[in-house]
């Protein structure tokens, strides 16, 4: 792919769009999955044992209610689906980044506090978002595709100087299926499916490293495949 077709994907980008949609959307488990709402239970069963393995890079335990991480932060959170069913299990407190106001609101209800404490909630896009905290897990899934490169490696950067010592940021998002290796851009809601290659290389620019990277199984083969990539500094 060439430079001219790297810069049509990526300046397709619409942040308006991409908020308008999401408006439109249904504050429910179905809306956040797209109409698959049974996919929610191996989704964050996955997250979950991604999480474990991170653990034994360590030689650690696992995360759970009873050996839970500080802080966690769920970016893009949606309603706080992933907040409710695994970073509240896994965090003593989670904070959440969401731009849509309604969504947000949902994350702080009962119902969506899970077993853990939703600690802030900032109503913001991640491209603007400046972290307060110092975090264990920085969680982020299918939201990175709002982002065109630059503000994607600039929120990365942001990122990594918000971590822990030790901590991760965890990046979730669907793979592109495009035969000839290119970015994919969605008009509906107005975001860019990447590959495996540019997701690497953002990160690289970022200044990260890929400390373990999978694949989600037990998904539909007619869904774009879902990759797990946890980073730390490339300097650590």
């Amino acid at each position: 792919m060439d430079a001219s077709e790297v810069q049509a994907v990526d300046s397709n980008i619409c942040g308006h769009d991409s908020i308008s949609y999401w408006k439109s959307i249904s504050p429910t488990v179905s809306g956040m999955l797209g109409g698959f709402p049974h996919l929610s239970r191996i989704d964050l069963r996955g997250s979950s044992n991604f999480l474990t393995k991170l653990y034994g890079l360590h030689g650690g335990g696992t995360a759970t209610v009873d050996n839970p991480l500080k802080r966690g932060v769920d970016c893009g959170a949606g309603i706080g689906r992933v907040t409710a069913g695994f970073l509240s299990k896994a965090c003593e407190t989670v904070d959440v980044v969401e731009p849509v106001e309604i969504f947000a609101q949902k994350v702080g209800s009962a119902q969506m506090m899970g077993k853990g404490k939703v600690g802030k909630v900032y109503v913001k896009g991640l491209e603007g978002w400046v972290p307060e905290e110092k975090y264990d897990l920085m969680w982020n899934q299918w939201c990175l595709g709002h982002l065109k490169d630059k503000q994607l490696t600039e929120y990365l950067k942001r990122s990594k100087g918000a971590l822990a010592k030790g901590g991760w940021i965890v990046v979730k998002e669907n793979m592109s299926t495009d035969i000839g290796g290119k970015d994919i851009f969605d008009p509906l809601d107005s975001t860019v499916t990447r590959t495996d290659s540019k997701f690497k290389n953002l990160f690289e620019q970022a200044g990260l490293k890929v400390v373990r990277t999978e694949l989600q199984p037990g998904f539909p083969k007619a869904l774009y495949p879902v990759r797990f990539y946890a980073l730390q500094p490339a300097d650590g």
